[in-house]
Parts: structure tokens; C-alpha cells; sequence
């Protein structure tokens, strides 16, 4: 039986989350393997997360992620700057946009479909 590695579920749910992002016309995500070390371990500390939380919502994952953001010294802001570590999705889950909450929920299924 293959079971998938977290850093190869981290892939497709990272591809997925830059096709939702174009989908609403941000372009600024670069593939997987052009992707910043940071954001790459920042998509595998969420598979680990969901992985070792299987009953966690959407609303849990967004927290986890920005405690997970907070701790690494990151703000809010109205850009997202990875110089600056500034990041608009640092609000509360309920004040996300629609497409950044559908990000969330694929997230949670792509990570149980592939674990």
C-alpha cells in the first residue's frame, strides 16, 4: 500500500489552493517547487496539523495557521509581504473572504483524501 508522504499531500494541496487563487484573480502564487521555503513548510505544518486533528474545521485549521503565523512573527496587513511578514488572511476565520474559507475546506478534504 503507497502512503503518501506530508511534504507530497502539502504539493497537491498547495497547487489546489493556487488554483483557487487565480480563480479570483490573484496570480501571485508561484508553483511548489518555486515556492518560498517558508510557505512550503508553513502548507506542511498544516497537513501535520489536519493529519494529527482529523476532526478539526475549517474555522480550527484558519487558527492553527495563524497562531502557527503569529509565532513566527508575522501581522496583519493589507498585503501580504513576506519581508515585512505581514498577511491580510490574519483575522478572524468568520471575516475571511468567500475564497479564502473555500481554501480551508479543500485544504481538510484534499489533506483526508490523501492520508
Amino acid at each position: 500500500i503507497y502512503t503518501m508522504t506530508h511534504q507530497e499531500i502539502a504539493k497537491i494541496a498547495h497547487e489546489a489552493n493556487r488554483a483557487i487563487c487565480a480563480c479570483a484573480g490573484d496570480h501571485s502564487q508561484k508553483p511548489w517547487d518555486q515556492a518560498e521555503q517558508w510557505q512550503r513548510d508553513s502548507t506542511i505544518a498544516g497537513v501535520k496539523y489536519r493529519i494529527e486533528n482529523p476532526e478539526a474545521t475549517p474555522e480550527d485549521q484558519h487558527n492553527a495557521w495563524s497562531a502557527d503565523k503569529r509565532r513566527d512573527g508575522w501581522t496583519y496587513g493589507d498585503v501580504k509581504d513576506a519581508e515585512k511578514k505581514t498577511h491580510p488572511c490574519l483575522v478572524p476565520y468568520d471575516q475571511l473572504p468567500f475564497d479564502q474559507r473555500v481554501k480551508d475546506h479543500v485544504f481538510a478534504a484534499i489533506v483526508t483524501a490523501c492520508s
